[in-house]
């Protein structure tokens, strides 16, 4: 018999991990801006992913809207858990969008659209970290309903993983802006970069250090088989990738330094996921006792097989269509 379950555990899984990808370095260049100063350079960075911001953000959807439909529980539990972190996190995507938008038809305000643009892109990967690392600590819950308080969620090891994704997503948005753009905006990104990767490299190690330390249980699930087998290449891998985007970076590569930092992030996402499994409410909470009934994952993932395709093609598109560099001077999103 099929595990809808675990389809449907892949199908979120994946969508979160192309969200993190696609909005992480979207989300990048607004935490970038305070390091690039001239307006045309700033329009430059915007202009590369003017055309897809928004569509980056489907993926956001999806994933909400397939817990909705797989683990209503998840749903409602994480929901009720982390309302607070959600809610700031949706105010400063909303916010960031409005400045997005306003800030191309500004002339004597665009320097004030400039800062709404950078402290909404700050504030919505800071409570993204917030989230995450709030989830990884675990949930508590009796008989299904959350049982914890409002500010359980506000912890020194959910505020560091707050500011580890801002440190991620600005690492990825350097890494496109050097793949994207030429002359001086390229130039600032070649001379920050390497900082950005050893301070992503320093956050990795801490993690790898802190979590286990802190929480007992994902510590009994590294240091156990077989998840120590699957475990034990990724903190190797983390120092060869970000030892190979440092190269590029010295050696001017333009593709590289974005490629490389992919890895780190399919690294620590693999991390994550082997850290949880098969838990989808830590620490209590497995995949199949969160599942809705099969009929309904049934009838939701026929539209899923139906409109995921879809989208993909979409965003394919939309990167394929706009695939050339961006330059001062290029006609762009007005």
């Amino acid at each position: 018999m099929i595990d809808l379950s675990l389809i449907w555990v892949v199908i979120i899984a994946v969508g979160v991990l192309i969200y993190v990808v696609l909005d992480g370095f979207d989300l990048g260049i607004g935490i970038l801006f305070p390091f690039v100063g001239d307006r045309q350079e700033r329009d430059v960075m915007m202009n590369t992913v003017a055309p897809v911001w928004d569509g980056n953000e489907t993926w956001m959807v999806l994933g909400g809207a397939g817990l909705f439909a797989a683990f209503p529980l998840v749903y409602s539990t994480v929901l009720s858990a982390l309302y607070l972190p959600i809610i700031l996190m949706v105010i400063a995507l909303i916010f960031r969008g409005v400045a997005f938008e306003f800030r191309f038809k500004a002339n004597r305000t665009k320097h004030l659209w400039d800062q709404a643009f950078i402290w909404g892109s700050i504030f919505a990967s800071f409570f993204q970290g917030v989230i995450l690392g709030a989830y990884i600590q675990g949930i508590k819950t009796v008989n299904g309903v959350y049982a914890g308080g409002g500010l359980d969620w506000l912890t020194s090891f959910s505020l560091f993983t707050g500011l580890a994704v801002v440190v991620l997503y600005a690492t990825l948005g350097c890494g496109w802006l050097i793949f994207k753009t030429d002359a001086r905006v390229q130039d600032h990104m070649y001379r920050l970069m390497p900082k950005l990767i050893i301070a992503l490299l320093f956050i990795f190690a801490a993690v790898s250090i802190y979590t286990p330390m802190v929480h007992t249980q994902i510590a009994a699930r590294w240091f156990s088989l077989p998840q120590l087998y699957y475990f034990s290449p990724v903190p190797i891998l983390v120092v060869i990738f970000g030892v190979l985007a440092l190269r590029a970076c010295k050696r001017r590569q333009e593709f590289a330094p974005f490629i490389y930092t992919l890895a780190l992030v399919m690294l620590a996402y693999t991390g994550f996921l082997i850290s949880l499994w098969p838990y989808i409410i830590p620490p209590s909470v497995t995949i199949w006792q969160a599942a809705a009934p099969q009929s309904s994952q049934l009838f939701a993932l026929i539209g899923a097989l139906i409109l995921i395709p879809i989208i993909l093609f979409y965003t394919a598109l939309s990167y394929w269509v706009f695939r050339d560099k961006v330059r001062v001077g290029d006609d762009g999103y007005h």
